[in-house]
């Protein structure tokens, strides 16, 4: 049964998507906001347009609501001159309707870190997108403080899930090893690695939504334990009941290919996660909030279920 209680879900990417899902089992009336039409809704959703980028139209859409879940960002590319005013017109416009924002970050602006990534570290970003993600974190932070609005946030990793196709766990990945080939990896292949599944970020989300003693700080969305990238491989091919087969590109390659391909280029600052040991610590959000992250062995087999749904939509990768 569907409650009156409105929430508002900015962004129809893979986390905004995901987010509604949570919220829809939760029995809220979910709006998704986009700037361009929907192709894919969870059932039972308002789809919204609106240029977020407007703080005059993310009030009029967030009217009424109880709380705002921020998963929008633009192209990755032009992350350090479109996010900060993004998030800006968004901060001012929910701060005018009195709903709670919750805010999807990632783990950038930690920089590299000797040891697990956890929350009471200090922002210490030497690349470009992580001063950017250090600015946007600081942004919510004071928004809450100065008592503009009521804010948490959600940090996850690198994710993978249903939908998720653009990442570095994504088409280059499972498509090719549907297709018996070799799945396409950067940096090292022997360095522990923490990533986050789609659902449980989606899911973190909607609980700090909920919960009022969530607010004021930012939290780690529930991670499964760090493996490296030829033991996921591994078990990613031997649910298929295939042997694993994998291609790595180190930094001399990358280095190589930002010469010529853009998404290289906007990569190659951020390799740094794959050639050291990259491990998040949610122990705080699984021990607040009673829940654990999903194993890797179902998430796995949820994404192959999805690819296999869905490898008619998915575009052909270069192997």
């Amino acid at each position: 049964m569907v409650t009156q209680t409105l929430h508002v879900v900015f962004g129809a990417g893979p986390l905004g998507l995901a987010t509604a899902r949570a919220l829809c089992r939760r029995g809220h009336r979910v709006r998704i906001v986009r700037r361009s039409a929907a192709t894919e809704t969870p059932p039972g959703c308002e789809v919204a347009r609106a240029d977020l980028n407007d703080a005059s139209a993310v009030r009029e859409v967030t009217q009424g609501a109880a709380v705002v879940y921020q998963c929008a960002q633009p192209p990755y590319h032009r992350w350090t001159t479109q996010f900060a005013a993004l998030q800006a017109a968004i901060i001012q416009g929910v701060a005018d309707t009195g709903a709670k924002l919750i805010v999807a970050e990632n783990l950038y602006m930690y920089g590299a870190v000797q040891g697990p990534i956890r929350e009471d570290l200090p922002a210490q970003a030497h690349t470009r997108k992580g001063r950017v993600r250090a600015r946007l974190a600081e942004q919510v932070a004071k928004a809450h403080q100065s008592g503009l609005l009521r804010t948490a946030a959600a940090r996850g990793s690198n994710f993978f899930g249903p939908g998720v196709r653009h990442s570095t766990l994504g088409d280059g990945v499972f498509l090719p090893a549907l297709q018996g080939k070799p799945a396409q990896v950067i940096g090292r292949l022997d360095r522990p690695h923490s990533y986050t599944y789609i659902e449980d970020f989606g899911e973190a989300m909607a609980i700090l939504g909920e919960r009022d003693e969530a607010l004021g700080r930012h939290w780690h969305v529930p991670t499964a334990p760090a493996v490296t990238q030829r033991e996921l491989i591994g078990m990613i091919y031997h649910e298929l009941g295939a042997e694993p087969q994998l291609r790595a590109m180190g930094r001399l390659m990358m280095m190589a290919g930002a010469l010529f391909l853009r998404d290289a280029r906007e990569m190659l600052e951020m390799l740094y996660e794959f050639e050291q040991p990259f491990v998040v610590d949610s122990a705080r959000f699984e021990r607040a909030f009673q829940v654990a992250p999903t194993p890797l062995h179902e998430a796995i087999r949820h994404t192959i279920a999805w690819y296999r749904a869905n490898q008619g939509a998915a575009r052909a990768v270069a192997v």
